[in-house]
This record gives C-alpha cells, sequence and structure tokens, in this order.
C-alpha cells in the first residue's frame, strides 16, 4: 500500500475511532454505507474498506452479511472459573440472552469427538446445533455432542433452554471437572452461517469437555464466538511462597 494510501486508511480509522469513543456512534448503531463514508472522506470506497477491517480486526465495530457495519457493544466477561450457564452469565451481567436450536440428531461420532469424550471407533453421539444472541445479537454458534448412555430420551425435550438446568432437572447431572481448550480461529462455514457473517471472519473457539459430578465424561461443547463479543478471564487463587 502507497504511503498516501496508509495515511487515508490510518486517518479514517481516528475519525471513526474518536467518533465512537466520544459516544457520537453507541454501541449497536449502524455506520453509513461505505459509498457515503467514502464522499464523506474524499477517497475510494477501497480505502474505507481497508479503514474498517482494521477497525473490525480491532473488535471496535463489526458487520453483517447483507445489512452493513455496526458499532461493537461492550464485551461480555467470560470467567473459565465461574461455573455459570451462557443464559445465566449473561443476565448476571445486565445483558439479554437468548438460543435457537438449528438441529439436534444422533449421529456417528467424528474421531475429535471419540478422543474428546473417549468413546471407541464407531459409537455414535447425540449432536445439538445451537446459535445465542446477547441483546438481540448472534454472538455464539455451538455444537454440543453428547455421549447418548447419560441422556436417554433428550432429543423430545426443549432444548433452546439451558442444557446444565436440563441436566440437573432430567437427569441428575452437574458438570464437576471442566477441560478448556481456546483458540482464535476463523470462523468455518456452519458458524458463519449461523452468526450471519462472512466465511473466514475473525472468531474464537472454545472446548469445553465435561464431567459430571461422578468424574464422568459426560459431553462436549464447541463453541465459535465472533471475536468481539467476549473477553475470557481466569480468577486463581495462589498459594503463598
Amino acid at each position: 500500500m502507497r504511503d498516501e494510501a496508509i495515511k487515508a486508511v490510518t486517518s479514517i480509522g481516528l475519525a471513526l475511532q474518536e467518533q465512537i469513543d466520544h459516544g457520537l456512534l453507541p454501541p449497536a448503531s449502524k455506520l453509513p454505507a461505505e459509498r457515503k463514508l467514502s464522499e464523506l472522506f474524499g477517497t475510494t470506497r477501497i480505502t474505507v474498506r481497508e479503514a474498517l477491517l482494521q477497525l473490525e480486526a480491532q473488535g471496535q465495530i463489526y458487520r453483517e452479511e447483507r445489512r452493513g457495519w455496526f458499532v461493537s457493544p461492550p464485551r461480555l466477561a467470560y470467567n473459565l472459573m465461574q461455573r455459570s450457564h451462557f443464559h445465566a452469565m449473561v443476565n448476571d451481567q445486565g445483558r439479554v440472552a437468548s438460543t435457537e436450536v438449528i438441529s439436534a440428531r444422533l449421529q456417528p461420532a467424528s474421531a475429535a469427538v471419540c478422543a474428546w469424550l473417549q468413546l471407541p471407533a464407531l459409537s455414535s453421539v447425540i449432536q445439538i446445533c445451537r446459535r445465542r444472541r446477547i441483546d438481540e445479537r448472534l454472538v455464539l454458534y455451538v455444537e454440543h455432542y453428547l455421549n447418548p448412555q447419560y441422556f436417554p430420551g433428550i432429543l423430545a425435550c426443549d432444548l433452546n433452554q439451558s442444557m446444565t438446568e436440563l441436566y440437573a432437572r432430567k437427569y441428575d447431572l452437574h458438570y464437576g471437572r471442566v477441560r478448556f481448550e481456546i483458540v482464535p480461529t476463523s470462523l468455518p462455514v456452519e458458524a458463519a452461517a449461523a452468526l450471519r457473517v462472512s466465511v473466514g471472519s475473525p472468531g474464537l473457539r472454545i472446548a469445553r469437555v465435561n464431567y459430571d459430578q461422578h468424574q464422568r465424561l459426560i459431553d462436549c461443547d464447541l463453541e465459535f464466538w465472533r471475536h468481539d463479543a467476549i473477553h475470557v478471564g481466569v480468577d486463581v487463587m495462589g498459594s503463598a511462597s
């Protein structure tokens, strides 16, 4: 990129960032169309797009397919050490949570799921795919994989509710030990379609392998978050040295 273009991109980004910081572009507000922005800044749509992409990478703005660009809401605090489910976590932070089931079925387990749940080859698992919103904004696509041995009849239940509460109420199962794997990623086809973003958009993948109160591997979750939707934290009690 030439020096003039780099300066233009930087200038546009700083101008938009200033508007966001001063509340003139509040969270969840829609930015003008790229054509309007190019007219406002007296430059090309290519230059404007580059500035917008940089702000997106910083988590300041986000885009939705066929809807345009929006200012990112505050991130949700995701504390790995807190034993809380999605709806409780969101509600406790003064936000509104909702869940929508995309699909639910019994199917052959992939090699990765067999490894996570320590199942033999050619095992069957229950797969439940859901997407979740915070304040009406789609932020999370999750694939749940359940060992059918522990969840008879679950496919007949209302799966829009908290799985944690369903497990406790119907099966007397409670989460014990949990193992996490967290990696930044680009959103795959299924996650991008569910969240209505472009394939390859930046995301955060959180894999959760869950044990029950009897130390049995019961399920695993594969979460794909919009990268600007959460910040992950851990509170650890240290020992004196």
